[in-house]
């Protein structure tokens, strides 16, 4: 189902998803554009771009659903992350509260999950993350960066094996690996952090699979690279960073590619 112009609602974390998500809305014909952003997350910028925004902490779902329905929001989107350490300092309201009484286990999918139901009951739909960004999913092929050779593909599609498995288990969607040996596998600590421990395991020349869940909700918790990830990979010895196609957002393209350039970092797709 094509998503209504009229108005759209972006629950906003941190990082450039948010601005590209505008500009890409605005380019599709978006009329009013509306966001929940979170302190000490979403960029302060945001609020010049977009035609109302209120600012929220983490857990304050009873209100953030009452500014949406008070601008007459029909469809959000979520774009951005929240760091995990501010997850540790959640502080939710009642009607948060009752959510998560309700939930058996909390990951990424039950809890946005149940937030998407939670909206649903004010009438208003999660739509998926990639929304008017299609094409900024790359299709299998090089990427960005220098050519890899033999040794690499075959470390990428180990670790590409290992990270759906790790994926499908809920632990994470990123292993770093090298010469057929698992370096690291992202946690609740997030890519970054994961990337940083297995490249100074690695010491240099180690490779970055980053991949979607089986079965992926597309609503939330979609991979994304951009250009801090080519930047964090470098810094920590890792020279190949290979993603999922057609289920992948890279953001800051051209900043991206240049980082590849001058870094010596390659991007493929799998």
């Amino acid at each position: 189902m094509s998503p209504d112009l009229s108005t759209i609602a972006l629950i906003a974390g941190n990082g450039i998803y948010p601005e590209t998500f505008v500009k890409a809305a605005r380019r599709a014909g978006v009329q009013k554009l509306v966001v929940a952003a979170f302190i000490n997350e979403t960029k302060p910028e945001l609020a010049d771009m977009v035609d109302a925004i209120e600012w929220f902490r983490v857990g304050q779902l009873s209100k953030m659903i009452a500014f949406f329905v008070r601008q007459g929001v029909k469809q959000t989107v979520m774009v951005g992350q929240i760091a995990p350490k501010n997850l540790f300092d959640l502080r939710p309201d009642l009607r948060l509260l009752m959510m998560l009484a309700r939930l058996k286990q909390r990951n990424a999918e039950t809890l946005f999950g149940a937030i998407s139901d939670e909206m649903a009951k004010d009438g208003i739909t999660l739509l998926p993350a990639t929304t008017f960004l299609e094409d900024l999913m790359p299709a299998r092929g090089p990427v960005a960066g220098p050519a890899i050779k033999k040794r690499r593909w075959e470390d990428a599609d180990y670790g590409f094996t290992i990270a759906k498995e790790s994926s499908r288990l809920d632990i994470g969607q990123t292993v770093v690996v090298k010469n057929g040996t698992v370096l690291a596998v992202e946690a609740f600590e997030g890519t970054n952090e994961a990337v940083k421990r297995g490249g100074a395991m690695g010491r240099g020349g180690a490779t970055m699979v980053k991949v979607a869940k089986p079965n992926q909700d597309m609503r939330f918790d979609v991979p994304v690279i951009g250009p801090d990830t080519i930047r964090t990979a470098a810094e920590a010895g890792v020279d190949l960073i290979a993603v999922e196609a057609g289920k992948t957002l890279l953001l800051g393209l051209d900043e991206l590619r240049l980082e590849c350039q001058q870094r010596k970092v390659s991007v493929i797709a799998l």
